[in-house]
């Protein structure tokens, strides 16, 4: 049965995904306008994104810092492209208690201008190369429109900032790192994701180039969901990072940055769950597996949760005095993957039920099951479906297009990617924007134009994917 305090998605799916945040209690309104509180099982959510990542970075040679929150003027302006990219979201902190401060500081919005400011100091020789740094904290931009976990002025993320004695080594860091994430959301978050380069006009502010992760919601719109930037010698110069290479001359340091967000809660939340709540993938759940006792059934109870913990399985009882139907709801809604309901009259019979919330099918299964080994492999078949029906609709919503026309008739019908030549220029680009909304989302570097532009009718440099975005 449905959940009455969830909207049909296909009904109104702005309203269902708020609803689906608010009935599995991942956030809540805040008294400071556009941020949101993370509640405790959104925050259990971010914590193992964070887990998962934070071991993929160290163990390709990343370490974990420490910056200010706040950024000095100064500073942010000696790199101008990211100061005019940032400008409209900075917010500003003018008093120290009751005293105007000489110079304003800036609630950092990213933090690119204080890693060149450190590196500038401790990078002396190329011995010292490469610094591969990650830092775990928030930042704020003065978003206009916000939505949770998509756009708010306050955000958690992780932001990594490297630097490299070649130009070489730091674009391998860029792609390096863009297919660390394609792994991370393929692999664990069930996401089918896109990558490719940002156009000139889509690019990070101060980057040579820009590479992204775009995935498709079910609605058919476009989530950029990871960036990862190659700086080349902007930043550098700017902030007067050298170092004496081999011959001991020198030379300006090459740069990196990258990140992730909170965002990836909502990715989460548009790709896979439904109308009856959160649905989430067993390797990123917080809580895999829970047990709904119904009777007397403690000791079996106690044997399978034991079990299931001893092999690394995160599990909980839900023992309070709420009804089995409420539980079952409320672990549906909450996005458990796997729910285990053992009742006094199925043990009777010398079996009990397990739920998958995937596909919602129930299963009678022998109460001498090696139930470790059941679970581990319906979890493994969970993650499985969960990306390949992600993959399946993506695809389907996926169009190959050659006109403006054809465009405005898939976003306005069908929302989906729209692949489609280009040629190129930046004024191309920008006209499809006042066509209810399409913006590039990345150029597909390995495969080569097959038509002329679709807006110019000119030769077409590169083959983009093209869609409408949160």
């Amino acid at each position: 049965m449905k959940n009455d305090a969830i909207t049909s998605r296909d009904v109104d799916f702005a309203k269902w995904y708020t609803d689906v945040v608010k009935a599995a209690k991942l956030c809540d309104y805040s008294n400071v306008k556009g941020c949101m509180v993370i509640e405790a099982n959104g925050y259990a959510l971010w914590e193992m994104m964070q887990r998962v990542l934070d071991k993929m970075l160290k163990e390709s040679g990343h370490q974990n810092v420490y910056m200010p929150l706040l950024i000095p003027e100064n500073l942010l302006k000696k790199e101008g492209e990211l100061v005019e990219g940032f400008a409209p979201e900075v917010a500003w902190v003018t008093y120290g208690g009751a005293k105007e401060l000489e110079e304003r500081l800036c609630i950092r919005p990213t933090s690119e201008t204080l890693f060149s400011d450190y590196y500038s100091h401790v990078v002396k020789s190329y011995r010292d190369l490469p610094i591969k740094y990650n830092q775990w904290c928030s930042v704020v931009r003065w978003e206009k429109t916000t939505r949770p976990f998509l756009r708010s002025r306050e955000f958690l993320w992780q932001e990594g900032h490297t630097v490299h004695a070649t130009q070489e080594e730091a674009e391998e860091e860029t792609r390096l790192i863009l297919n660390l994430y394609k792994k991370f959301f393929e692999d664990y978050l069930a996401i089918p994701v896109i990558t490719g380069r940002k156009t000139e006009k889509e690019k990070f502010a101060g980057a040579e180039y820009s590479l992204t992760l775009e995935a498709l919601m079910y609605n058919g719109v476009a989530l950029q969901s990871g960036t990862s930037h190659y700086f080349g010698q902007k930043f550098s110069r700017a902030y007067d990072i050298n170092f004496a290479n081999k011959e001991n001359k020198l030379e300006y340091a090459y740069q990196t940055s990258w990140g992730v967000t909170t965002r990836m809660i909502g990715a989460l939340i548009m790709v896979h769950s439904d109308d009856f709540g959160l649905v989430l993938p067993p390797k990123i759940a917080p809580m895999q597996v829970v047990i709904v006792p119904i009777g007397n059934v403690f000791d079996k109870v106690n044997e399978v949760y034991q079990a299931l913990k001893d092999s690394h399985i995160s599990v909980y009882v839900d023992d309070s005095k709420k009804s089995p139907g409420f539980k079952f709801k409320e672990a549906e809604v909450n996005g458990i993957p796997v729910r285990i309901e053992i009742g006094e009259r199925d043990l009777k019979k010398g079996v009990y039920t397990v739920a998958r919330r995937d596909t919602q099918e129930k299963m009678e299964v022998a109460e001498d099951i090696d139930i470790v080994s059941y679970v581990n492999q319906l979890m493994d078949d969970i993650q499985t479906n969960l990306y390949e029906r992600a993959k399946i609709r993506r695809d389907a919503m996926t169009y190959e297009v050659q006109t403006v026309e054809e465009m405005s008739e898939i976003v306005q019908n069908h929302p989906g990617f729209m692949i489609a030549d280009w040629c190129g220029e930046k004024q191309c680009e920008e006209s499809l924007k006042d066509v209810d909304g399409i913006k590039s989302r990345c150029i597909l570097e390995n495969e080569k134009p097959t038509h002329p532009c679709v807006v110019c009718g000119r030769e077409a440099k590169y083959k983009v994917v093209w869609g409408i975005q949160y």
